[in-house]
């Protein structure tokens, strides 16, 4: 019998063609592609690491995450192909420019969402940042979760050190294990970002925006908002 593995990236290469290299890192590969006979694009990863998460995604449907169409695992190397969605990164669109509020807040809302979906599975992403944040049309969809992980209740800390040095949480770095507070802690920053262009270190959001801000972010897990729900409720 073929591996899953082993079909998917022959499927791939049979049935699809590469428009574009969209990252590339020492961990591995993200490709824009296109399938030959329908033309429809889509996002295929190739990295070292579990696809767990993205297995899970399989059978999710929301509007603020993309939808993973099929996963596949082998000697620690992982393949993904997934719904590619059109649009700019919050990254792109932030540079130089501040968002209002009302356009913060909408953000902010839409990733919660997701990250509810998430978190009800126990899977924490721990890279939240404006450049996995894609704006399609009027919906923030959060995407790449090559560095997201499922909660373990028996483990101490992290098996493995993952996040973006400025948005993870101290605890993504071997204090503790990882759960759904670390998410909170970097929306915190990135909404501190976007209304600031600045860390919230340095620069904290002033008004009620900056009190919400200053919650996510404490470096007690215990002193933030214990779920995006509550985040939202706050907003």
């Amino acid at each position: 019998m073929i591996k899953i593995y082993t079909f998917l990236k022959k499927s791939i290469d049979s049935l699809f063609e590469t428009e574009k290299l969209l990252k590339q890192s020492p961990r591995g590969s993200v490709h824009l592609i296109r399938h030959k006979a329908s033309g429809k694009k889509y996002v295929f990863r190739q990295y070292a690491g579990s696809c767990e998460v993205y297995k899970k995604l399989i059978a999710v449907k929301c509007p603020y995450l993309p939808q993973i169409a099929e996963a596949a695992e082998e000697n620690g190397r992982s393949a993904v192909l997934e719904e590619y969605i059109s649009g700019d990164s919050l990254a792109f669109l932030i540079q130089g420019v501040r968002l209002t509020v009302d356009e913060t807040k909408k953000i902010i809302t839409h990733i919660c969402k997701a990250l509810w979906v998430l978190h009800s599975m126990g899977v924490v992403h721990r890279d939240i940042k404006p450049e996995n944040v894609i704006i399609r049309g009027s919906d923030a969809v959060l995407i790449d979760f090559d560095a997201s992980r499922t909660y373990k209740p028996e483990l101490d800390n992290d098996t493995q050190v993952m996040g973006t040095t400025g948005y993870a949480a101290p605890e993504q770095f071997g204090i503790n294990q990882t759960d759904a507070r670390a998410d909170i802690y970097s929306l915190g920053v990135m909404m501190n970002i976007m209304l600031t262009g600045m860390h919230p270190t340095k620069k904290l959001a002033s008004g009620k925006m900056g009190r919400i801000i200053q919650k996510c972010t404490m470096t007690s897990p215990d002193k933030r908002y214990q779920s995006v729900l509550r985040l939202m409720d706050a907003l």
